[in-house]
């Protein structure tokens, strides 16, 4: 397996710093004693704005990046807001990728999405599975960025012989999570509405869809680690699944949330409401076969989300 050489003092740019998975990468980074790393809030630079990103590119000139900046949201954002997050993920994504090969990047590692994947896969979802189907309609603008991502990667790869690889990742929680009900995703959704439930002793909770779709669920800490593990071990164009092979239906999610949040109450399961792809399993056999495999339990790291929750929002 051909190595990466990422030296401690080499210069890494984590792109989207402050959110879930930017913030993983930074501890993750950090944890393994890497100390030149080049984090700038939305206020330093706008990832919108190209010559500002272009500008950054040549004045800094970073060795590695991670391109974790996105526009991200729940099925009711990207159903809300689907001009947003197309010009928004897309723009991030061509201004970071064109401007690594104009500075000459040594290496790049583009995050993106499991929901690029056609909505009716067979399942485990194989990486060859991509652009095989229609996509689920209600995220379809922020898959079809991601999309957009992956290929711009390989066409540079292609074209200038960069070394630009991709990553897939399921769904992903943990600490920085996005906890707001309108438009986060459902497993921090779900923390929130069980433990105000519980605060407020409703004696019920209404939950979208009828719990019968199944997810994957990989801790963010586990992303970060195979981020870092992939930069340094994979250099082929083709895109890699990140997740943990096991998933469980919403309602077995709704049902360990609610223990371990000690809400007593009764869940009600709305069916006027969409379920979203009935199911979405990632095949990681791949990456398994690279030499990594996912630490943190399930049960594990929603304990450990849930008490970052509250210690962060109460």
């Amino acid at each position: 397996m051909q190595t990466t050489l990422m030296n401690k003092d080499s210069k890494i740019y984590v792109a989207g710093h402050r959110g879930l998975v930017g913030a993983a990468i930074v501890r993750a980074l950090q944890k393994e004693g890497f100390t030149n790393l080049i984090l700038k809030t939305h206020k330093e630079l706008d990832l919108l704005d190209q010559p500002a990103v272009r500008d950054f590119f040549a004045l800094e000139k970073p060795e590695y990046v991670f391109l974790a900046a996105a526009k991200v949201g729940g099925i009711m954002a990207n159903k809300t807001y689907p001009a947003e997050f197309i010009y928004s993920n897309l723009t991030i994504e061509t201004n970071i990728i064109h401007s690594a090969y104009l500075s000459k990047v040594k290496k790049l590692l583009f995050l993106g999405s499991s929901c690029i994947y056609p909505k009716l896969c067979p399942q485990p979802i194989k990486e060859e599975y991509l652009m095989t189907g229609e996509l689920e309609p209600s995220n379809k603008s922020y898959a079809l960025a991601k999309i957009a991502g992956i290929f711009m990667c390989q066409s540079y790869n292609e074209q200038y012989g960069t070394n630009f690889i991709s990553l897939m990742p399921t769904n992903l929680y943990g600490p920085n999570d996005n906890f707001d009900l309108e438009n986060s995703h459902v497993l921090p959704a779900m923390i929130r509405k069980f433990h105000e439930a519980k605060n407020k002793n409703e004696p019920s909770i209404t939950l979208w869809g009828t719990g019968s779709a199944m997810r994957e669920f990989l801790h963010v800490d586990d992303l970060a680690e195979a981020s870092l593990f992939l930069m340094k071990n994979y250099n082929d164009s083709s895109i890699i699944n990140v997740g943990t092979g096991e998933d469980v239906t919403i309602k077995e999610l709704a049902e360990k949330i609610k223990d371990i949040a000690g809400y007593e109450g009764e869940i009600v399961w709305d069916a006027t409401k969409p379920n979203g792809t009935p199911r979405k399993l990632l095949d990681v056999s791949k990456i398994h076969s690279l030499g990594w495999k996912h630490s943190i339990a399930l049960d594990e790291g929603v304990v450990e989300t849930y008490t970052w929750f509250k210690k962060n929002h109460d």
